[in-house]
């Protein structure tokens, strides 16, 4: 474990095992909380790009009054935003999920993570982190043998870097590959290193 950062107990609170393994490739000992019933809504006149950090500080509320001194709870909130239009994960089942790809088919997009680190003696600090990704013109074949085989209705944009799609659809990203994964690591590593 990496000495600097275990002056902390580390919190992830996710059911993404992406999340899990991003963190713990940061050689902290990360310890799982289940994630709460949050309701993931927006007021609709927010500005997209702070979309997924206000969404990351309403999931780390659920856990403000339960936070042991010493400790850091982590929440995160993945948006895909597109032409203006804030996708998050399909909800719609098989059809909303082709339609999301559809709509990224041959364009550029931002990929925002907000991350909230919550403890007991700072209350909330909260950042997010955007990353550019293109994607090639997407035949009706690709999205479909994507979407059968790899059933992406947990994931923003209804798509995985890091899968089949990713290899053969985004030529080119600017910025950091691990937020489009779901966490961005270069900061939030440098973040909890400010924690003392």
């Amino acid at each position: 474990m990496y000495k600097p950062l275990t002056n902390r107990k580390i919190y992830l609170a996710s059911a993404s095992p992406r999340r899990r393994q991003l963190l713990a490739a940061l050689d902290v000992d990360v310890n799982l909380i289940p994630p709460r019933e949050v309701d993931e809504s927006y007021p609709h006149d927010i500005p997209a790009k702070y979309v997924a950090e206000y969404i990351s500080r309403k999931k780390a509320e659920a856990y403000t009054h339960d936070i042991e001194p010493g400790s850091v709870v982590i929440t995160a909130d993945t948006v895909v935003i597109c032409d203006g239009r804030v996708l998050g994960k399909p909800h719609g089942g098989p059809e909303a999920a082709r339609d999301m790809l559809r709509s990224l088919s041959g364009k550029e997009h931002q990929v925002i993570t907000g991350v909230t680190l919550t403890t007991a003696e700072h209350g909330m600090t909260s950042f997010s982190t955007t990353t550019r990704v293109w994607f090639k013109p997407l035949s009706e074949e690709e999205i479909d043998y994507y979407v059968e085989k790899y059933h992406p209705s947990d994931k923003a944009g209804a798509y995985g870097i890091q899968e089949w799609i990713g290899y053969i659809g985004i030529p080119r990203i600017d910025g950091d590959y691990y937020n489009v994964m779901g966490l961005p690591l270069h900061d939030l590593f440098m973040m909890l290193s400010t924690l003392n």
